[in-house]
């Protein structure tokens, strides 16, 4: 990295010579050649994200016959993996909060513009100077990408510590950010990594197969909100993750001082909502009825977000100018606005605070609660009331979209007494069949 003084500003140049660049990528080698795409790639996203206080300012970028050169602003206070090594590599929670808060923010802002980080470690973040209570930023976008809301990539890239099981499945989204945010949250609370080996393979191994130790010192003196936090991101299946911005309102950081951005989140499942069954719609209904405080603070704030109408409604056009006062360049590029089209029925009904609580609520999520059976079991008596009725095998097929093949499973979901969905039958149906996703970017 050279120091440059740029039209007056002192600034960092990362300077890679295209012939030498090197990317982490998972064979044998561990290192392969990456393309002057690639590089102009990082160029662009630089570029399209703009305007947030922990992203690392961009300048400029020019290249000659062998090398490019990205200008970029000056952080002098080093990374954030020196700190933890100073420190021994335990933070106290409150120190621990601070640094992760800033994380939060700036992989919120990227998500919210279609742009997954997927390198997201220590080494990434650099202070702007050597005070403790330094601004952090966000740096090396090398291995970034836009990706569209519901597409799934499959190239394995990372680093070894931190990478996603998903993304050695090979097909992952910005899910695998949260899941790095964990790693490096388990770091700060104990000063070692959750998943640890040898080899790289051994690595691999641990991150699919084994979970992080939390009863070594210091996890029996670290707070039960910690270690839920800790667990929520780090929890193997991706869909029951929190997102970026649901952990800032999680109890271990909650702030209500504190300004969060509209999730993305939210308009994937008020879409898939939109589209559902109207006995999918009163399943979902129910289960709304039993949300715990803590899930209501964050639809509530989502909600307020998307500014709305003089009669406490919101429509297509409040969720459209809520992506309008948050777009960027990336925003664009990614194509995050397109789901917008998915959502076109909004346009000609409002929506309450009432039933956004049943479209914007995932059930996977929620499964990943230790009070999940308290929350299934309300949610069922309010269906039960208002919408649990008469279904055949073949409907129930038919609105999980499955085969006949499936009939010897769900048979089971539907009670013999009266022919309605038992309660085992409900929190299956809410869960659904998952099918692989076919839409996964080649690279």
């Amino acid at each position: 990295m050279l120091h440059i003084e740029f039209t007056g500003i002192v600034a960092a140049c990362k300077h890679a010579n295209t012939a030498s660049i090197k990317q982490r990528i998972f064979n044998v080698q561990m290192t392969t050649t990456i393309s002057i795409e690639d590089v102009r790639r990082e160029v662009k996203i630089l570029k399209a994200l703009s305007g947030h206080r922990h992203l690392v300012k961009f300048y400029d970028a020019f290249e000659d016959a062998n090398n490019v050169y990205i200008v970029m602003e000056l952080c002098e206070g080093g990374q954030l993996l020196d700190r933890i090594l100073a420190r021994g590599g335990r933070y106290t929670e409150e120190d621990a909060k601070a640094i992760i808060v800033q994380i939060l923010c700036v992989v919120a802002f990227c998500h919210l513009q279609g742009v997954v980080h997927r390198d997201l470690k220590p080494e990434n973040f650099l202070f702007t100077s050597g005070s403790e209570d330094a601004d952090m930023k966000l740096i090396d976008f090398g291995l970034s990408d836009f990706f569209r809301p519901d597409e799934r990539l499959n190239d394995i890239v990372g680093s070894a510590y931190y990478v996603a099981p998903e993304v050695l499945h090979r097909s992952y989204s910005l899910e695998a950010d949260i899941w790095s945010i964990g790693v490096i949250t388990y770091i700060l609370l104990c000063g070692s990594r959750p998943f640890w080996a040898r080899t790289e393979s051994g690595i691999f191994r641990a991150v699919l197969r084994s979970d992080p130790n939390f009863e070594d010192v210091p996890w029996p003196s670290v707070t039960p909100e910690a270690k839920d936090f800790v667990k929520r991101l780090l929890n193997k299946d991706y869909r029951k993750r929190m997102t970026a911005v649901q952990a800032l309102t999680h109890p271990w950081l909650r702030d209500d001082s504190r300004t969060i951005h509209v999730d993305i989140l939210i308009y994937k499942l008020v879409k898939a909502y939109l589209h559902a069954t109207p006995f999918k719609r009163a399943a979902l209904k129910a289960l709304s009825k039993a949300l715990t405080e803590d899930e209501l603070v964050y639809l509530r704030a989502q909600f307020n977000l998307l500014g709305p109408n003089g009669d406490g409604s919101v429509s297509l056009d409040n969720f459209r100018m809520a992506l309008v006062h948050n777009a960027t360049d990336a925003m664009r590029e990614s194509r995050v606005p397109e789901i917008l089209n998915a959502m076109d029925s909004l346009a000609y009904r409002k929506m309450y605070f009432e039933e956004f609580c049943a479209a914007a609520i995932s059930t996977y999520q929620l499964e990943a609660l230790e009070g999940w059976e308290q929350i299934a079991s309300t949610a069922f008596e309010h269906f039960e009331q208002e919408g649990n009725r008469v279904i055949s095998v073949e409907e129930l097929a038919r609105e999980l979209n499955v085969g006949p093949s499936a009939y010897t499973i769900i048979k089971d979901w539907i009670r013999s007494s009266d022919g309605k969905l038992s309660v085992l039958g409900y929190t299956k149906f809410l869960h659904g069949v998952t099918l692989r996703s076919s839409n996964t970017r080649h690279h």
